[in-house]
């Protein structure tokens, strides 16, 4: 049972309870991969939470940036924001149509961006429709909001600073894609990509922090997760993964325990597998 935190994570009947507040505003933050051959955006327009808006992951993002959707400057997170209708005084909520995989990653960019008043929703579009709320294909009426932003750098590291944290051991550095993924012994799934992770780095993969109905464990379950990888939680933690969405999951679970001394690697492996002069280790942390 989720423990209701409007600036953490939600229940479905805490959203549905509140669905008609005046000034929540919905996201609908879905993102599949590449390969995965699902439109978002589509299945977004045939069905979503009353009110919901999309919040398209790749566009809104750094495009001066070769790597997938990095984190935007501010400016332009400011700007879709207010095309959104959502500013200062709202309270949002967002999810996604897998449970709990790309929703993370928007309430990590909102508080890299200050904004503390969201939510992910737990279980997110699956568990909603399993238990009989409602969806639509309506588009919401938007109404401009301005939004007060001030970036809290804490919250991301850069290559450079990942590969000074690997080489002093002064973080710990938590990948959450899956083992064979981590230890190399498969292919990257994009093309000409190195195979490993990052030196001193420790494997948690994203779906051990869930239960089987894609809502996030418990925190004394998380703490378990975690205690069984070697994490040593005295340490501030950099969680990575193949492209810096899945990552967040971490962060928002790391929040769930009480843990704030933590920073996502917006690059991750997408960055550093791609440099020849960057180390990687391979086979088990």
């Amino acid at each position: 049972m989720t423990a209701d935190n409007p600036q953490t994570l939600v229940s479905t009947q805490w959203l549905a309870d509140h669905i008609n507040d005046p000034d929540l505003r919905v996201f609908d933050a879905s993102w599949h991969m590449p390969a995965s051959g699902r439109n978002a955006l589509a299945e977004f327009q045939n069905a979503h939470i009353p009110g919901a808006r999309f919040f398209d992951i790749d566009e809104i993002s750094d495009h001066r940036s070769e790597l997938p959707h990095m984190a935007p400057p501010v400016e332009k997170f400011m700007s879709r924001m207010r095309a959104l209708g959502v500013g200062d005084g709202h309270q949002v909520v967002v999810y996604d149509s897998t449970g709990l995989f790309s929703a993370a990653r928007v309430w990590w960019m909102f508080r890299y961006m200050g904004q503390r008043d969201i939510a992910v929703l737990d279980g997110g579009l699956p568990k909603w429709i399993s238990e009989g709320h409602p969806v639509t294909n309506d588009a919401p009426v938007i109404k401009d909001r301005h939004m007060t932003v001030k970036r809290d750098p804490s919250l991301v590291k850069d290559v450079t600073q990942v590969a000074h944290a690997s080489k002093l051991g002064e973080y710990e550095i938590i990948d959450v894609r899956g083992h064979e993924r981590f230890s190399g012994s498969i292919e990257e799934p994009r093309a000409g990509m190195r195979s490993g992770h990052i030196p001193g780095s420790k494997n948690v993969p994203f779906p051990t922090l869930l239960n089987a109905d894609q809502t996030l464990k418990s925190p004394d379950a998380l703490r378990q997760v975690l205690s069984d990888a070697n994490v040593d939680l005295s340490k501030p933690v950099i969680t990575t993964c193949g492209s810096g969405v899945t990552a967040a999951i971490l962060c928002l679970a790391l929040e769930q325990i009480g843990k704030t001394d933590f920073a996502l690697y917006d690059g991750s492996w997408t960055e550093w597998g791609a440099f020849d002069y960057l180390p990687i280790a391979t086979g088990d942390a």
